[in-house]
């Protein structure tokens, strides 16, 4: 979201705005020739290495949607760090609680576990192979095996105790 933002504020900027230079750099070079923007194409125009850039490629996140089973056995199942496995549904309230909260702490363990969120409504075989009874309910993998598991809503110090304690430190 944010970086559709800044592209599209990037994007919004005429031409004629980017071939101006800034104030500072004016008052460093007292003799600088002024030209019409028309006769200065851009190619010409050098850029301060002070105007910070930024990069659209994607950056590998620690919490990912499931799409279908071939995708939980890769990047589940298959991983080589630990999992969380947050089980949900739109419809349900205490998930809607948990979910954000769940990758919070997650985000905290800056990627030592990654977290799973599959949807029940659109995954029930995944919920049926696990034996999901009821939601929200939260499996710990490890090497492709369930190591822990919680039903129902946890506050962050219970979170942070259960991601410890999958992660081993």
């Amino acid at each position: 979201m944010a970086q559709r933002l800044a592209l599209r504020r990037f994007l919004s900027i005429s031409p004629q705005k980017l071939c101006v230079p800034p104030v500072s750099i004016l008052s460093k070079v007292s003799a600088a020739p002024c030209y019409p923007r028309s006769l200065v194409p851009l190619t010409q125009i050098t850029v301060p290495a002070s105007i910070r850039t930024f990069s659209t490629t994607p950056v590998c996140r620690a919490t990912f949607n499931i799409q279908d089973g071939s995708d939980f056995q890769d990047r589940v199942v298959n991983s080589q760090k630990p999992v969380v496995v947050d089980f949900h549904a739109q419809w349900c309230g205490p998930c809607k609680i948990l979910g954000p909260r769940l990758e919070k702490m997650v985000a905290k363990q800056q990627g030592k576990v990654l977290m799973a969120k599959v949807d029940i409504d659109d995954h029930t075989d995944l919920a049926i192979e696990y034996e999901v009874s009821a939601v929200p309910t939260v499996l710990a993998m490890k090497n492709g095996d369930v190591v822990d598991k919680f039903v129902g809503i946890k506050d962050e110090d219970q979170l942070e105790a259960f991601l410890k304690k999958l992660i081993g430190a």
